[in-house]
């Protein structure tokens, strides 16, 4: 079963559905005991980074989280729900995220021609053997919708970047913990594949 965290932070239904057209089953919960009896669990989430990590604390997820980490339970964030994991972000610099990570969340440098935020298909640079990518192939499209990205402190746990005035870390990876900028529910077949890798992941690989 596949654990998605509701922390009313939105996204959760078309990520539930994506994992459904793959024949799992996933339940939307915020009951921890759900959450810890999950074979994978995922943290979904759309708009301001204060607001989710301030309710990630307010349900007490972050002990949850802790403790799924702690597991080595294998974990997907994906949007907002990547960049929590990060110690914070420009856009609520009084709230310190989750620190699982070490980087900061930057918003996007000002550029012409360019809209902030960026909505829409945009290519991916796969590097450093990223499970999520076993298959595609570099220069393919996924869908984001975000006006603030990653830029993780270290860079080897980066499995693929993009371009958008900036150069972005899409998505990282450290043992069982994935996360990924991009939306992988609305990417089409091969955000339906990355979401397919992260089922066939398992322990012994790291």
């Amino acid at each position: 079963m596949i654990a998605i965290i509701d922390y009313d932070a939105g996204n959760v239904k078309s990520v539930q559905h994506a994992f459904e057209k793959l024949g799992q089953r996933a339940e939307i919960t915020s009951d921890p005991k759900t959450i810890l009896r999950a074979d994978r669990v995922v943290l979904p989430g759309v708009g301001n980074f204060g607001d989710a990590v301030g309710n990630l604390r307010k349900y007490e997820m972050d002990k949850v989280l802790e403790e799924v980490v702690a597991r080595r339970m294998p974990f997907l964030g994906i949007c907002v729900g990547m960049q929590a994991l990060f110690e914070g972000s420009e856009e609520s610099p009084e709230v310190p995220g989750l620190g699982i990570f070490k980087g900061q969340c930057r918003r996007f440098t000002e550029k012409a021609g360019l809209k902030i935020p960026q909505i829409g298909w945009n290519s991916i640079h796969v590097m450093n053997g990223g499970d999520l990518f076993r298959d595609i192939p570099n220069g393919a499209y996924v869908y984001f919708v975000h006006s603030y990205y990653v830029d993780s402190e270290d860079k080897t746990i980066v499995k693929a970047v993009s371009e958008y005035a900036n150069i972005i870390d899409a998505s990282v990876q450290k043992g069982s913990i994935f996360a990924c900028q991009f939306h992988p529910e609305k990417s089409g077949d091969v955000g339906l594949k990355i979401l397919q890798n992260f089922l066939n992941w398992k322990k012994e690989e790291t």
